[in-house]
């Protein structure tokens, strides 16, 4: 998925949510369901989604990487203090 289709997919959901079509929920995932499609589906094969699992601070943080070292690296950095955590490519299906 491009970040267009993505973008039409996000603006689908809200319009659905703005005119009573479906409830919060829905809408949450939805828009759920888009992101983690564009964060898994990369044109450039090099990249993929890792999710973190562990301390608090890193918990299910995703991001995108090379390898698990750089994820491993990014979450590092974004958890601060996060010391004892794992990280697991996310696939896309």
């Amino acid at each position: 998925m491009d970040r267009i289709s993505a973008l039409r997919n996000i603006e689908d959901a809200l319009a659905a949510f703005e005119q009573g079509e479906t409830d919060l929920a829905t809408m949450e995932q939805r828009v759920r369901g888009v992101l983690r499609t564009y964060a898994t589906e990369f044109a450039d094969n090099s990249l993929a989604a890792y999710r973190a699992s562990g301390d608090t601070a890193v918990d299910g943080l995703v991001v995108v990487a090379e390898s698990s070292a750089q994820a491993r690296e990014r979450i590092g950095e974004l958890g601060g203090q996060a010391s004892t955590f794992t990280v697991e490519r996310v696939d896309s299906s």
